[in-house]
């Protein structure tokens, strides 16, 4: 999936800059929204009221190659995740937690697999 519309796979060009990244802001996006936004003109605001983004797991970025990106380059930093949605429309704290528990399921999985792997070559 383009990334914010351009021809960028996130996790690619993670992987390209992985020696640089300190810390990590997750928040996935909504391309239609994205499509309305360039054709109307919209500034930043009005993209946020219009729910261009959203949290991780509630839009089409694919976090799974993210976070795989990020351990096997050995990123041991905090993620955060952004919730800048219209809380009148998406309550914060109920967003934000589903980007939690998103970002948490892959991140068990991932760990889990480490483990399983650990294990077999012990």
């Amino acid at each position: 999936m383009p990334f914010l519309g351009g021809a960028t796979d996130p996790a690619a060009l993670l992987c390209k800059h992985l020696a640089r990244v300190v810390h990590v802001h997750c928040k996935d996006v909504r391309p239609q929204v994205i499509a309305s936004a360039r054709n109307d003109g919209w500034r930043f605001l009005n993209g946020v009221i219009n729910s261009t983004f959203t949290v991780p797991g509630d839009g089409v970025i694919d976090f799974d190659a993210v976070l795989t990106t990020l351990r096997d380059g050995g990123y041991e930093g905090w993620l955060v995740v952004e919730a800048e949605q219209d809380p009148a429309v998406a309550p914060s704290y109920q967003h934000a937690r589903k980007g939690y528990q998103t970002l948490k399921a892959i991140v068990d999985r991932l760990n889990a697999v480490t483990a399983q792997a650990t294990q077999k070559a012990a």
